[in-house]
């Protein structure tokens, strides 16, 4: 028996030419997905943080010496030689940052910023990487590494390295490879590095493998590859978190919010503004993702609200997780809403990035140190997370509020900003801004520009990158296939 559709041929003709449409849309996405961002300078005032970024611009640098004077087969080796090592300790910062070393967060400014330049020296070894290899620096009288054997294995090795990272870190930059696919190709990045590091080691260079230049690359290569080894195998297989266990979940609007209570008695102990790593060990949930926490450190529970941007988001508002064990890394991160009393403070929140702001709010016997303005962007204020904490507190006089409803055609600027504080009270002022990519890079411009002391920024998107984000779309895609075919 036939089944044909019942409608006419150019009706099917004009549905089916949606539906590509639609698919083709997804996959380009919006000009928001493709933009890049400018980095925004540094406050002139120096401050602690610059020291991590410091340190690793330098230890690359100071390399250039250990070539500097070399001399080549044809031309001038130096170039080719340095950029080759800088690529290798690139990598080797790279590693180390991704393991969530909680001392060196005061030198970075907390692990959203550690992970930023874990990003940057990702991105900027691979282009090293490929000058390397265009510029192929051979030496004259150098020190040979290895035998001729292994080295010319180890330069094997090194070519499949090459195409390896090309492929893997262009896959971290592209965020189409949805999270759970590109998180399982990340753990694959050190492999390369080991191979990189086999053929700069056994190659012919100006100094011996024992000299100081030796050691002084050997250690990163032994940092680099203990730092990966300690980030597959020991945080994702054997160390565990806090325990703890969900003890009742909400929906508001397009949010998930998680109240969670200690499973053993051993609670974290966090600050104002600090975020946590979950994993929920509940089927399709185990994969560890970082959340800011809503609830204030006096509270005995932990509260978080999750925004639905994924499939693995989507999941967590269908799922029943009433006392589903919850294992939680951290606290991290050094965001400060609060700086000094004598400040004028603003709060500018987009969304769910209102929820390091809830933390701060205080507890029925407390009092805040200065009543900040609080300047809260929502799509809609029926989607709008912690809303009701925040107009409780506007009229018990904690917090001045400016809810901006875009919905309702209001837009948070930085003129809307300006007309609200009065005359002079922003020069000087403490800002803290959390929230999507765009406000909060256009407020941090406008709010410097206005004259402002201290302007903090919380940006824990661990993956960012470039493109539409297509979790939910191949995620449907699997779960149909699955159901198909059957599980393999």
């Amino acid at each position: 028996m036939t089944i044909t559709d019942p409608r006419p041929q150019p009706e099917r003709h004009a549905d089916a030419d949606r539906r590509v449409r639609g698919v083709v849309s997804k996959l380009v996405g919006t000009r928001q997905d493709w933009r890049l961002y400018r980095p925004v300078a540094p406050q002139r005032r120096p401050r602690m943080s610059w020291i991590g970024p410091i340190v690793v611009a330098v230890s690359v640098l100071v390399g250039w010496f250990a070539f500097a004077g070399a001399a080549g087969k044809e031309g001038d080796p130096t170039l080719g030689f340095f950029v080759g090592a800088a690529s290798i300790q690139l990598m080797a910062w790279s590693f180390v940052l991704a393991i969530r070393i909680k001392w060196l967060e005061p030198f970075f400014g907390g692990l959203d910023s550690m992970y930023r330049v874990h990003r940057w020296c990702g991105s900027i070894a691979v282009v090293a990487m490929f000058l390397h290899t265009q510029l192929e620096p051979e030496i004259r009288g150098g020190v040979r590494g290895a035998s001729r054997d292994l080295k010319d294995s180890a330069e094997d090795l090194a070519g499949l390295a090459e195409i390896s990272l090309y492929v893997l870190v262009g896959i971290s930059l592209v965020r189409i490879i949805p999270y759970r696919f590109w998180r399982l190709t990340h753990k694959l990045l050190g492999i390369p590095f080991i191979f990189a590091s086999a053929h700069f080691f056994t190659a012919t260079k100006p100094y011996a493998n024992g000299s100081a230049w030796g050691l002084w690359f050997g250690a990163f290569m032994v940092a680099g590859t203990a730092a990966y080894i300690w980030r597959v195998i020991v945080n994702d297989m054997i160390r565990r978190g806090a325990k703890y266990k969900v003890v009742r979940t909400r929906r508001v609007g397009i949010n998930t919010e998680l109240q969670l209570t200690p499973a053993t008695g051993r609670r974290i102990d966090h600050r104002i503004g600090q975020f946590a790593i979950l994993r929920i060990h509940h089927r399709g949930l185990s994969e560890p993702h970082p959340f800011t926490i809503a609830s204030h450190p006096d509270d005995e529970e932990l509260r978080f609200i999750i925004r639905d941007l994924g499939d693995w988001t989507d999941k967590i508002g269908a799922a029943d997780l009433a006392g589903v064990a919850v294992e939680i890394e951290g606290p991290f991160g050094r965001f400060e809403p609060f700086r000094h009393d004598d400040q004028t403070h603003i709060w500018i929140a987009g969304g769910v990035g209102v929820t390091p702001f809830l933390s701060a709010l205080p507890t029925r016997s407390q009092t805040m140190p200065v009543a900040p303005y609080v300047f809260f962007a929502v799509k809609s204020v029926e989607d709008a997370p912690g809303l009701d904490l925040l107009r409780e507190a506007h009229r018990a006089g904690h917090i001045k509020l400016h809810v901006f409803d875009s919905s309702a055609g209001q837009r948070l600027s930085i003129e809307a900003i300006s007309a609200a504080v009065p005359p002079g009270q922003i020069n000087g002022a403490h800002v803290a801004l959390c929230g999507p990519a765009g406000l909060v890079r256009t407020l941090q411009r406008g709010t410097i520009g206005l004259g402002a002391q201290s302007v903090e920024v919380e940006d824990f998107d661990f993956r960012q990158g470039f493109g539409p984000e297509l979790s939910r779309e191949v995620e449907e895609l699997v779960t149909t296939a699955t159901k198909r075919f059957g599980t393999p």
